[in-house]
């Protein structure tokens, strides 16, 4: 399995990101790991070598993306503004530097991520299914005020799928590219799962009202928040997804 690492300037940014990316061909997916994560996360704790069969059968190609969460996420005690308008340079780093390299409308990406990562998912491809068409977030939140509280502001409600999709019209050119894609919510009903079991359901409904297709799906409830159950789910998603490696 070929791996390489990539520090580039990003003009978005105003610095040097990181990425890795694993494998050298096929269906590529874009790989965020849990709150605070950075570029080996995923790989190290195990995340890409549970797909290693479809990366070398050259079905897959894995880019682990670096994360900010420290600068927007997580800064819970920073202004509000700030760390929403860091997101949103983070965002368009991912959608407008880094993803073309690897994806465009005619070969569209795979986006995946656990916890925090699993939100990451859900905001890039609720945001631009032009350039994803399977979104597999593994006990992922879909709203921001989790992190932001009774902060709302234009781009707070951007990043959050909650507060957005419910008001999507339905002639907006993204309700089409939605239904011709891959959507797989996942979250255990154990241990630390219960805000995000909460968000899966309330993501369930508004798709089911907005005839949405997608698959939610809940796992048992030994199945806690932690990365064992992540590496048993990443394998059977993708497989669903990409066929036998």
């Amino acid at each position: 399995m070929k791996e390489t690492y990539n520090k580039e300037y990003s003009w978005i940014m105003d610095r040097d990101m990181e990425y890795a990316v694993f494998g050298e061909s096929g269906k590529v997916m874009f790989a965020f790991a849990p709150q605070n994560g950075h570029t080996y996360d995923f790989a190290s704790f195990g995340m890409v070598e549970t797909v290693r069969p479809w990366i070398e059968a050259g079905k897959l190609m894995v880019v682990c993306v670096d994360s900010i969460d420290a600068e927007s996420w997580s800064d819970q005690y920073g202004d509000p503004r700030y760390r929403i308008e860091m997101q949103e340079k983070w965002f368009h780093y991912v959608t407008d530097e880094l993803a073309p390299k690897f994806v465009s409308s005619e070969n569209r990406g795979i986006v995946t991520g656990c916890s925090m990562g699993g939100l990451h998912a859900g905001v890039f491809f609720f945001r631009r299914p032009d350039l994803f068409d399977t979104m597999i977030s593994l006990s992922g939140l879909f709203d921001a005020q989790f992190f932001f509280r009774d902060y709302m502001d234009d781009l707070v409600y951007e990043n959050s799928p909650i507060h957005f999709l419910p008001n999507m019209p339905e002639d907006h050119p993204w309700m089409d590219w939605y239904r011709k894609s891959n959507i797989i919510i996942c979250v255990g009903q154990g241990a630390w799962e219960d805000e995000m079991r909460y968000d899966a359901a309330r993501m369930r409904d508004i798709m089911e009202a907005k005839g949405i297709p997608g698959w939610v799906d809940f796992w048992g409830y030994d199945v806690n928040h932690d990365w064992p159950w992540w590496r048993k789910q990443l394998p059977y998603f993708v497989g669903t997804v990409l066929g036998e490696a």
